[in-house]
């Protein structure tokens, strides 16, 4: 059993940054594949990020390539986003997501999830 927590969330102007953290519990985080995933109003919940569980794999999302970046501190059992050009469309709910299976990117392959932080971006 894996509990995530997001944090960082928050409203920042377009072109700004903001960095969120997912605190897991549990002493086998090392061994769960992370992910973020987002939820916009009237839109389904969509893949932003992924990382294996040693961080030596990443996945990204097209519109989100080149501007985020996931990583993960399994020392301190905590994986991050850092979200860099933000833009409006990327106002959402972010939520962290675990899996035991590498390489997944959809919502059906993850486990376990957070209760999610609000991004807002203004125009």
């Amino acid at each position: 059993q894996v509990q995530l927590v997001e944090s960082g969330g928050g409203l920042v102007q377009a072109g700004g940054s903001l960095r969120l953290s997912c605190a897991a519990s549990g002493r086998t985080f090392s061994s769960y594949t992370m992910g973020w995933f987002r939820q916009a109003p009237g839109k389904e919940r969509e893949f932003v990020a992924a990382i294996s569980w040693s961080g030596g794999a990443t996945y990204y999302a097209d519109p989100v390539k080149g501007r985020f970046t996931i990583s993960r501190d399994n020392a301190k059992n905590t994986v991050y986003l850092q979200m860099n050009s933000l833009k409006p469309e990327d106002t959402a709910v972010y939520y962290c997501a675990a899996t035991i299976r590498y390489g997944s990117t959809t919502e059906k392959g993850f486990h376990y999830w957070g209760q999610g932080t609000q991004v807002t971006v203004s125009s």
